[in-house]
C-alpha cells in the first residue's frame, strides 16, 4: 500500500471516529469511559496522519 493511499484510509478512519464521538456525546446516557477511548484513539490516528504528512 503506497503512503498516499495509507494516509487516505487513516484520514476516513478519523473521520468516521469524529462522528462516532459526536453522536455518542450526544446521546443520553452515554459511556464517558468509551467515550474517552475513542477521543484517544481519535488522538493516535491524527498523529499518525501528521507524522506521516511530514
Amino acid at each position: 500500500m503506497s503512503v498516499t493511499a495509507h494516509l487516505e484510509q487513516l484520514k476516513k478512519k478519523h473521520q468516521t471516529l469524529s462522528d462516532e464521538v459526536e453522536m455518542a456525546v450526544r446521546s443520553p446516557g452515554v459511556d464517558q469511559i468509551e467515550v474517552a477511548a475513542m477521543k484517544k484513539q481519535k488522538l493516535r490516528l491524527k498523529e499518525e496522519i501528521t507524522r506521516l504528512s511530514s
